[in-house]
C-alpha cells in the first residue's frame, strides 16, 4: 500500500534517512520527512534549503541557530516535550551531539522568508483530548508544537505530536481535511504496534513506520495493549485553504458528547 511506509522498521542508521521527499514530483502530499542521527561528539551543518523544521527525538545536543545557542535533551518521547527549531530558506543550523541523537526532520517546497522560532520544553502542553469519553477509550495526549496560532501566515507546515496510551484510540472520532498530512510512529516498546485506519483500509502500525494521508481519507489511530503510540504529525497547508480545524464523521461525532449513552457491561466496573 502506497501510504503505508515500512521500509525503516529495523531502524535508521546514523547519517540522514529520507522517509518522503517533498522534492519528489512522485511525493503527492508535497511534505519531505527524514531522520537525522548523529553519534556523540559529531558536529553537524545545515543551511535550510526551504521550510524546515527540526525536532529533536532523543539525546542531548547544542544547537547553534542562526548565532543563537541553544542546549537541548530528551530520554523519552512519551514523557517530554519535544524542542523544535522551525524557520525559513536560509537558516543556519549548527548540531553538536554531546550523546548518540536522533532528530527527525520535515520541509516543504516554501521559499518565503519568515521568522526562526524556537519551540522549547517549557512551552509544551499535553492537551488531553477524549478524556471521559465513551468510558475514557479515546484518551489521549496531543502537543501542538506550531500551527497558525503560533505561526506566521508565511509558513506551509503545521506540527505536532500524539501520545497514545496503550488499548485506546486516538485521532478519534474518525476525521479528514483536505490539506496533505504524514504521520511517523513510534512505541514504548520494540514489540509495539497498533492499526491506522484510511477510510476503508486497515494497516498495521509497528516502529518507525510512517503513513501518508491524502485525499480527505478518514483516518483514526488505536494502539494495541500494552504498548503507548507516538506519532509526530505534519500537515502542509493549501493555497487558499489552511488548516484549521477537522472536519469529524457525522456518523460517530456522537462520541464526542459528554454525556454520550453507550453500551457497557451490567455489572462490571470498567
Amino acid at each position: 500500500m502506497f501510504e503505508h511506509i515500512t521500509k525503516h522498521r529495523s531502524g535508521f542508521a546514523f547519517g540522514y534517512t529520507s522517509i518522503t521527499d517533498h522534492k519528489d514530483t512522485s511525493e503527492p502530499t508535497g511534505i519531505g520527512v527524514a531522520v537525522q542521527r548523529l553519534r556523540a561528539g559529531e558536529s553537524i551543518t545545515s543551511v535550510f534549503e526551504n521550510e524546515s523544521a527540526w525536532l529533536l527525538m532523543d539525546g542531548e545536543v547544542t544547537c547553534d541557530i542562526d548565532g543563537q545557542t541553544v542546549h537541548w535533551s530528551r530520554g523519552s518521547l512519551f514523557d517530554e516535550h519535544p524542542s523544535c527549531v522551525h524557520g525559513a530558506k536560509g537558516v543556519n543550523l549548527q548540531v553538536t551531539a554531546i550523546t548518540d541523537a536522533e532528530f527527525t526532520v520535515y520541509q516543504c517546497g516554501n521559499e518565503v522568508k519568515f521568522p526562526t522560532e524556537i519551540y522549547t520544553p517549557d512551552a509544551g502542553v499535553d492537551e488531553p483530548r477524549g478524556k471521559g469519553q465513551v468510558g475514557g477509550t479515546c484518551l489521549r495526549f496531543v502537543r501542538t508544537i506550531f500551527d497558525d496560532t503560533n505561526s506566521v501566515p508565511e509558513a506551509e507546515l503545521v506540527l505536532g505530536e500524539v501520545i497514545t496510551m496503550p488499548g485506546k484510540w486516538s485521532s478519534y472520532p474518525p476525521h479528514h481535511h483536505p490539506q496533505p498530512e504524514i504521520y511517523h510512529y513510534r512505541f514504548t516498546d520494540p514489540r509495539g504496534w497498533g492499526h491506522g485506519e484510511l477510510e476503508d483500509d486497515v494497516v498495521k502500525i509497528r516502529p518507525n513506520d510512517s503513513v501518508r494521508i491524502m485525499d480527505k481519507k478518514t483516518h483514526a489511530q488505536v494502539a494495541a495493549p500494552g504498548y503507548g503510540m507516538y506519532y509526530a504529525w505534519v500537515i502542509r497547508h493549501l493555497p487558499g485553504d489552511r488548516y484549521g480545524i477537522p472536519k469529524f464523521v457525522d456518523e460517530h461525532a456522537w462520541t464526542m458528547e459528554p454525556d454520550a449513552d453507550f453500551w457497557q457491561p451490567k455489572g462490571v466496573k470498567l
